[in-house]
């Protein structure tokens, strides 16, 4: 029976690489649809509409698991996959040449994907996420999600990015919905397999939590950065990864301290929390770009990551 599990789970992880790379391509066709049809700038687009498609897995794992009286699953989830996000993904795309980025563009997003952090931090000092401080970051997304419309609404008033969309509209959505639904699969297979693997080989659930499964539930956020790097859509890829952390640190573990409170234990969440900040840091733009040396740091600063979280 072990063996046949064990094929089972090496079949998902395989077929989870070619179902990724059909539905970034799908979804990043759709985004950059919505963006022309919706005549919002596409960095805007990405940081909304795409993170939070994206961050979908992340939001059913924690999600489920709260339900099911398990919060610290989706905790250790949500917060791995923020380090996997800027550190990993972010650090693979940067191997490929310099990423270009403007700080006036990024500065809000970035000011408080450093904060967001601080605060879940201060949370969680005393051990524990209560449905109160869960509420208590779910109003600080709300917040910013508002100052994000007043923004794309503004651009719209001001006539911005008004470019006619490259497909008729029935279609980018299909593109859209399509690809999303295919990397969503690709994750949980991947999740499946990669967790299966590692529970056979004896390794603790949390730190399969904290990374296989923060891995795989990132999937589509690396694939579409790849691919947005790779068709020249950066502004794309970046949006993609600082929305998606967001709505991680503040959507999803709201949610999921709303539902059920959650017992955080500090050294590990401590980590996870520190190591997305230093990750933000490193990717802070400079004369316009962030430089493809920051890969080796970016990188450096996930490995060890991992080497903390599974000691």
């Amino acid at each position: 029976m072990s063996a046949v599990l064990a094929i089972g789970d090496v079949l998902a992880l395989l077929a989870a690489i070619p179902l990724a790379a059909i539905g970034g391509e799908l979804f990043l066709k759709g985004v950059l649809g919505l963006a022309a049809w919706l005549r919002l700038p596409k960095l805007l687009v990405a940081t909304t509409l795409a993170a939070f498609a994206t961050s979908s897995p992340e939001l059913t794992v924690s999600s489920m698991a709260a339900l099911a009286g398990k919060p610290e699953i989706g905790l250790g989830d949500a917060l791995g996959s923020n380090v996997v996000n800027v550190a990993l993904i972010l650090g693979i795309a940067l191997l490929f040449g310099h990423l270009p980025a403007q700080i006036g563009e990024l500065r809000r997003d970035i000011a408080l994907a450093l904060a967001v952090p601080l605060l879940t931090l201060l949370f969680a000092a005393d051990g524990t996420l209560s449905r109160s401080e869960g509420n208590a970051l779910l109003v600080v997304f709300l917040c910013w999600l508002a100052l994000v419309v007043r923004q794309a609404i503004q651009h719209r008033l001001d006539g911005v990015a008004d470019l006619s969309p490259p497909e008729p509209i029935p279609l980018i959505w299909l593109f859209t919905l399509a690809g999303l639904g295919c990397l969503v699969l690709s994750g949980r297979l991947f999740v499946s397999g990669a967790s299966g693997i590692a529970t056979a080989m004896g390794i603790h659930s949390y730190i399969v939590g904290a990374t296989v499964v923060a891995i795989g539930t990132s999937l589509p956020e690396l694939v579409t950065t790849l691919l947005s790097r790779w068709r020249g859509h950066d502004d794309v890829g970046l949006g993609t990864l600082l929305g998606s952390n967001l709505f991680n640190s503040l959507a999803i573990v709201g949610i999921a301290a709303s539902i059920h409170p959650i017992q955080a234990p500090l050294q590990e969440v401590a980590i996870a929390l520190l190591f997305d900040i230093l990750a933000v840091l490193l990717i802070l733009p400079w004369r316009g770009r962030i430089s493809r040396f920051r890969s080796i740091p970016l990188l450096t600063c996930y490995a060890t990551y991992v080497v903390l979280t599974i000691r």
